[in-house]
């Protein structure tokens, strides 16, 4: 196979080709904890666990689950935030050949309820304040086992009791954290078990990792299926790509959820990979950024635009030293060049955009950490990847270079397909597995590619997808309203945000503040409208299809 034109603007030393990977991601990780030992694999408030301890604990949690009926191939829910837990969990579950299903804790009752009813899993592992959310459903989702976890009981012991004090502020902490589940199995008595038996069968390369839920053009999530092959080969490109990266010396700062494709990578696979130190925040506090950054700072700080944005800002308002800071990649939304500048002024490295996206396990092309990159592109292919670009009403046929076209993605990211969705996988991975991102690119006479448009029409805020036909028929669920269309506004620093058309019934008004809670009781709040708009009616097709393209050209102008 000839070496593509587009290498030689890698950064020096990384390869085009990656080892590709012949065992399962349970090998990665027990090879960190026995190379790893006494270093720190997790930091949360400041509670360390070591490696060694990590693998103990892994092990531990396996027999427990094993214990429970979860047999390989069984798919197991993780509903939690980061924290130590997660990484656990998360191992946990693949020791025993099981399959990770992973699901937002902030989730609603009504969005849970879809994905549980379409994994069918019958264990789920689930953070305290999420538990009756996910107790709450009907009789036909079958879930035998639901093991609490306090993430209280995580942090230092002097931290979670000072919690306990009848001080309003700390008070108001403690139950942002979460409250103790009744009548669940606790986190706390599955690490009770013995270590799991050394002999028991460990998953194939080629078997189902993690089922991750990704919004289509359809209001129903889809669930992209990754294979252990899947995501050890894209931490191993994500070694590639971070070539200075050393083993055992990085600090990797855990804010994108675990959750998400790209956080689950980066800090998962990848981190645990390069034996890193994993700083976990349940959500980001910029305060707390930069606390942690005063006794150990970071090294490996990928994030959205908005956060490079907040975190640059504070730092320089409070003088906290981020130039540690040399592997930052900026994802899911596009980046700013003045978000770059700002950025790169107080750290110590270049800050890069890269694209994934779920179904390719996710990240499929980034600028290189080299004066090669160039901002306002999503650079190119990573090491073993490669792309096509074609006319999105035929894939089959490639566009001239430089003419506009979808962009096509083909490695050993790329996803097996949707489970229990034989459809939606045929539509979305062509012959040869070839990936369909539905973003429309143009691609520069050195392959760097540039995204224009999407074909499909989601939504991205905060780096989530949303979609806009989910949203629409929580809308068109309110009594007043007739018709509703969703589309993605510009946000001046990057990113969009949710903006609802609505038509309501017979012209009446309706209360925007009254209308955004009745969308709070049954979406996450992010996938929430933070504009409303009332119109008459909806520029339609000949076909009386909605055109969200001129809805949205419309509430511009309204703007």
């Amino acid at each position: 196979m000839s070496i593509p034109e587009w290498t030689k603007y890698y950064q020096p030393g990384a390869p085009a080709e990656i080892e590709l990977p012949t065992e399962s991601v349970v090998s990665l990780v027990e090879k960190s904890v026995r190379e790893g030992g006494d270093k720190v694999a997790t930091q949360f408030f400041g509670r360390t666990t070591t490696y060694a301890e990590l693998g103990d604990q892994i092990n531990r949690v396996a027999e427990g689950l094993r214990k429970l009926g979860v047999q390989a191939g069984d798919r197991v829910g993780l509903v939690l935030p980061n924290c130590p837990q997660h990484v656990v969990a998360f191992y946990a579950v693949l020791r025993l050949g099981a399959i990770v299903v992973e699901h937002n804790p902030l989730y609603t009752a009504r969005e849970l309820r879809h994905m549980f009813e379409d994994h069918s899993a019958r264990v789920a592992i689930v953070w305290d304040a999420a538990v009756e959310r996910l107790r709450n459903q009907p009789d036909d989702i079958d879930l035998k086992h639901i093991i609490s976890v306090s993430l209280l009981k995580a942090m230092p012991k002097v931290m979670e009791l000072a919690l306990h004090i009848p001080v309003p502020k700390l008070r108001a902490m403690k139950d942002k954290l979460g409250k103790p589940a009744r009548n669940t199995i606790t986190w706390e008595s599955l690490l009770k078990n013995p270590p799991i038996d050394d002999s028991h069968p460990r998953p194939n390369t080629e078997d189902t990792a993690v089922i991750l839920y990704t919004s289509g053009t359809t209001a129903t999530p889809k669930g992209a299926m990754l294979t252990h092959y899947n995501l050890y080969a894209n931490a191993r490109q994500g070694e590639a790509w971070m070539i200075d990266a050393q083993t055992g010396k990085e600090t990797f700062y855990a804010i994108l959820p675990m959750f998400h494709a790209f956080g689950m990578t980066l800090f998962l696979t990848f981190g645990i990979l390069k034996q890193g130190r994993l700083v976990l925040f349940p959500a980001f506090d910029v305060d707390l950024v930069m606390s942690a950054a005063k006794k150990n700072p970071p090294t490996v700080y990928c994030v959205v635009p908005p956060i490079y944005e907040k975190t640059a800002e504070r730092a320089a308002e409070l003088g906290v030293d981020l130039s540690s800071a040399r592997f930052c990649i900026s994802g899911a939304m596009n980046l700013p060049p003045a978000t770059v500048e700002k950025w790169e002024g107080i750290s110590g490295g270049l800050l890069v955009e890269g694209y994934g996206m779920t179904e390719a396990s996710p990240i499929c092309t980034g600028n290189p950490f080299y004066e090669t990159r160039r901002t306002g592109t999503i650079g190119i292919p990573f090491p073993s990847t490669t792309y096509k670009v074609v006319n999105p009403d035929d894939p089959t046929q490639e566009v001239a270079q430089g003419e506009r076209g979808e962009l096509l993605i083909n490695g050993p990211q790329v996803f097996s397909g949707y489970w229990n969705n034989p459809a939606e996988t045929e539509r979305t991975l062509l012959p040869g597995k070839w990936l369909r991102t539905g973003d429309l690119v143009e691609v520069d006479e050195d392959g760097f590619i540039t995204i224009v448009d999407r074909v499909k029409e989601l939504v991205i805020t905060g780096g989530f997808n949303v979609s806009p036909s989910e949203v629409e028929g929580v809308l068109r669920s309110h009594t007043d309203i007739v018709d509703a269309a969703v589309v993605g506004l510009p946000l001046p620093g990057g990113g969009e945000q949710v903006a609802a058309a609505i038509v309501t019934r017979d012209g009446m008004h309706i209360d925007k503040g009254e209308l955004r809670e009745f969308c709070q009781t049954r979406l996450a709040r992010y996938k929430v409208p933070r504009v409303f708009e009332q119109v008459d009616e909806f520029p339609v097709s000949m076909l009386g299809k909605v055109l969200r393209k001129k809805v949205r050209e419309k509430l511009l102008a309204s703007r």
